[in-house]
């Protein structure tokens, strides 16, 4: 029986919390709010983002995971729960003198900023071009570099219970296919996300780095399109994207292309022992939609 911290218990942490009560561990999940975590978590009210929040707490911590995320898409949200964030946690456990055995960061693929179908893994250059990946990069250094042993999870895109937007999109025939080369997403369900990390934990030694995402690197319009024939709907139509540059866009909607389009690998986590529970999209989704039919 571990004690264990998860700070900024939110979509993947509660899920861990869940998992990791059920085994007996004595877990504590913070975030502003702690009300309507799971039974058996042991809620701890604190901001990340104010220091003062977090001189108490708990003693004798063996194992910390960072989960936390922001609620807005900019810079500043992400440098202040990032890097500002995880500064003022290991700030706290160095003035409290706790000595975790192991601090577990959740990070993204976002760092890679390759963006025509390579392959990548976790020794791939990373050169992000967004503030998103840019603040996570400094965030996974600034952890690295602190006297505490630690893990980095990159994580692709999570999906799971409670964000199914995409199938509703499909749903309503609002999804559209941009035209041009394939772009490849890359995806881990919720479910998987918070097994990975109890399997990471787990193990005597892990790595200071890891890649969590499915087994099977998936099209974008491929996925879309068999989400449709699941649903019975009409197959999305294809459209020419544009790239809207400086300059606002005339005329109706049309898809925008991402920036991102690579492929990823999780070779190095399948050979540290995890069997995913969804392997691909395919499997992932359909647990979704036979959940929303029920």
């Amino acid at each position: 029986m571990a004690r264990i911290l998860i700070a900024g218990c939110g979509y993947v942490g509660t899920a861990l919390a869940e998992r990791l009560v059920a085994e007996g561990h004595v877990v504590w999940g913070l975030r502003r709010d702690p009300a309507g975590l799971p039974p058996g978590v042991r809620p701890l009210a604190a901001d990340l983002t104010d220091p003062g929040t977090l001189r108490n707490l708990p003693s004798g911590l063996e194992c910390v995971v960072y989960t936390a995320a922001p609620d807005r898409l900019d810079d500043e949200a992400y440098r202040s729960i990032y890097v500002e964030g995880l500064s003022h946690v290991l700030d706290a456990f160095q003035h409290q003198g706790q000595e975790p055995r192991r601090i577990f960061f959740t990070s993204s693929t976002v760092v890679y900023a390759q963006a025509n179908g390579e392959w990548v893994d976790e020794t791939s250059s990373t050169e992000p071009v967004h503030f998103s990946g840019t603040r996570m990069l400094e965030a996974e250094r600034l952890l690295l570099g602190s006297p505490f042993p630690a893990t980095i999870l990159r994580l692709g895109g999570i999906y799971g219970p409670g964000r199914a937007g995409l199938i509703e999109r499909v749903r309503r025939g609002e999804a559209v296919c941009a035209d041009g080369p394939p772009l490849f997403t890359n995806r881990i369900h919720r479910d998987d996300c918070a097994s990975v990390l109890k399997h990471l934990m787990a193990l005597p030694q892990p790595d200071d780095l890891y890649i969590g995402v499915d087994r099977e690197p998936a099209e974008e319009c491929a996925v879309l399109r068999w989400l449709a024939a699941q649903l019975g709907v009409p197959v999305p139509r294809v459209e020419r994207s544009i790239d809207l540059g400086p300059r606002r866009q005339r005329g109706p909607p049309r898809p925008r292309r991402r920036a991102g389009n690579k492929r990823c690998r999780n070779a190095k986590l399948v050979a540290s022992g995890y069997i995913f529970r969804y392997p691909t999209f395919r499997e992932g989704y359909s647990a979704l939609l036979s959940r929303s039919s029920t």
